[in-house]
Parts: structure tokens; C-alpha cells; sequence
């Protein structure tokens, strides 16, 4: 019984979620992160934020700024992950996975990884 509401619940916030997908426009979003991505860099070469395995920030330390840059960038991600999710026709949590795999790549040295695992290190 559990289950089956867990599923349903679910479900529900998937197509909540493809509907904000849909009205917020992706260039928008895009648009956003690019602005942005000189904060995250720079907080990531602080040390205070790392990628984790699912294709999120993580707060590893540091100014206490950083949460807000932390949750605007990962509320963007998600809208973009579920935009490509619909797309391909698979699970936000594989393209946040792919997506964590190529970050992991093109990171710099010094910073903050997680690994499939779980567990922190640095590049």
C-alpha cells in the first residue's frame, strides 16, 4: 500500500514538474547559469562547494553565501534535467548521473568530487 502511494505520489510530481518545464523557457534558464557560473567557480575553487554524483552542488564548507548560489543553481539544473529526461525518454536521476560523470571530467585540480560511492575528494 505504501508502495503504491509512494508511486503515485511520485507521479504527480513528475508531471508537476514537466509542467514547469514547460513554462519556464529553457533559454531562460540557460541564461541564468551562464551568469551565475563565475560564482559557482569561484566557490568551487574555495573549496566551499563540490559536484556530487547525481549532477548537483554540495555545500563542503566555507561562506555562508554560498547556499543561496547552491540552491539557484540546482533548481536550475533539475528543470534542465527534467527537460532532458522528457526528451531521451528516461529518469531525471540518469541525466543528473551522466550529467555528474562529465562534470567529474572537466573539473579543475583541488576540486571537491563525489564518487559513485558516495565519498568526497578532491581532483
Amino acid at each position: 500500500m505504501k508502495t503504491m502511494l509512494f508511486r503515485s505520489v511520485f507521479f504527480l510530481f513528475a508531471l508537476c514538474l514537466v509542467s514547469l518545464v514547460r513554462a519556464e523557457d529553457l533559454s531562460t534558464v540557460k541564461a541564468r547559469m551562464d551568469q551565475r557560473l563565475p560564482q559557482v567557480q569561484a566557490l568551487k575553487t574555495q573549496g566551499a562547494i563540490g559536484e556530487n554524483n547525481r549532477g548537483f552542488l554540495e555545500y563542503r564548507g566555507g561562506p555562508a553565501e554560498s547556499g543561496a548560489v547552491i540552491a539557484a543553481e540546482n533548481k536550475d539544473r533539475e528543470t534542465v534535467y527534467a527537460a532532458l529526461a522528457q526528451k531521451v525518454g528516461g529518469s531525471m536521476d540518469q541525466v543528473g548521473k551522466k550529467r555528474a560523470a562529465k562534470i567529474a571530467q572537466n573539473s579543475r585540480p583541488g576540486e571537491w568530487l563525489q564518487d559513485d560511492a558516495g565519498n568526497w575528494k578532491k581532483k
